[in-house]
């Protein structure tokens, strides 16, 4: 069994792993291009993005755990 002091737990690496794709790809950012009335209101794209984000920590995870 792995202790805290020797090896980061797979969350932790699996969250690292999330920071970073989602900072350089820019996942959660929207584009403002909408037409005028037809936007989805800002709760709707705050939970896709909470959605998209719990989506792409679960790919990480996967691909840590191997």
């Amino acid at each position: 069994m792995e202790t805290p002091t020797t090896a980061r737990r797979t969350e932790d690496i699996a969250l690292d792993l999330l920071k970073f794709i989602a900072s350089t790809t820019n996942v959660v950012k929207g584009g403002s291009g909408s037409t005028a009335g037809f936007a989805p209101s800002s709760s709707t794209k705050a939970d896709d993005q909470v959605g998209q984000l719990l989506e792409l920590y679960g790919r990480c995870r996967k691909a840590v755990e191997g």
